[in-house]
């Protein structure tokens, strides 16, 4: 959810929207990855990499679709096997690096994760920020947000073509979504893309969490995930309970 007046004025737009503009979009449900948006059409899907800010070489998949000289995007990265990355690069290091190692507390181990990999999943969201932000384009809007009341960040570009890029950053159960729309100069904003995303769990049903989920204390599983409403049912919000999808583990249903 956006809290802006931009919402309203692009509810009214859909709204005078034309019936074959209307039928372009659909939902649609992505239970692999666990989530859920509206594409003008079904996207094409492309297996890729993404390289961390610590260096670690993440699996990633990229949907796009296009209407007309529109384009919108979802890149997600998966981080759930970081922290084995992590572990095997601690094996690789000097003794006593601080670097592989991570700050001890003395008490639950390491607070930055062996190779760093816990401060790779609470930076994951600015990480792809920045990614926006060294673009050869000017930034005009950047907000906290939530979607499903979780987390996440918008921003707004201006190209240098004029086009207007409209970014929407989250990241859920320790996988981080980028969400990219691209519009002509003079085209309404792409709220019905950025405003469709949700998450879902491994059966496809919708999640939607009764209090603020941050991943990087809940996907870290500092604290059990708040109670969401899952299908129609409240569900989690006990401690160590595990989430929506989760495995018998606690840790994310892969």
């Amino acid at each position: 959810m956006r809290l802006s007046p931009l919402i309203a004025a692009a509810t009214l737009v859909l709204s005078f929207a034309t019936p074959a503009l209307a039928q372009e979009w659909d939902e649609f449900v992505f239970v692999d990855d666990g989530f859920k948006v509206n594409f003008p059409g079904a996207p094409k899907v492309e297996n890729t990499t993404w390289m961390s800010r610590y260096r670690y070489t993440l699996p990633a998949r990229v949907y796009r679709a296009s209407r007309g000289t529109e384009r919108y995007s979802v890149t997600v990265v998966d981080y759930r096997g970081v922290d084995k990355q992590g572990i095997a690069r601690q094996k690789q290091c000097p003794p006593g690096a601080e670097t592989c190692i991570g700050t001890q507390d003395g008490v639950g181990g390491s607070i930055l994760g062996a190779g760093y990999w816990k401060m790779d999943v609470r930076g994951a969201l600015a990480w792809a920020t920045l990614q926006f932000l060294k673009r050869d384009a000017r930034v005009t809007d950047y907000d906290l947000e939530f979607q499903d009341v979780v987390e996440g960040y918008f921003m707004s570009l201006t190209n240098r073509d004029e086009s207007r890029t409209y970014g929407y950053i989250t990241m859920h159960e320790n996988r981080l979504y980028i969400l990219e729309g691209t519009v002509p100069k003079g085209y309404p904003e792409p709220q019905w893309f950025q405003s469709s995303m949700g998450f879902v769990d491994a059966k496809g049903n919708g999640i939607r969490y009764l209090d603020y989920y941050s991943n990087a204390i809940h996907g870290l599983r500092q604290y059990a995930p708040p109670p969401a409403r899952v299908g129609g049912v409240v569900v989690g919000g006990q401690p160590g309970a595990a989430p929506a999808g989760a495995g018998a583990s606690g840790q994310p249903a892969r």
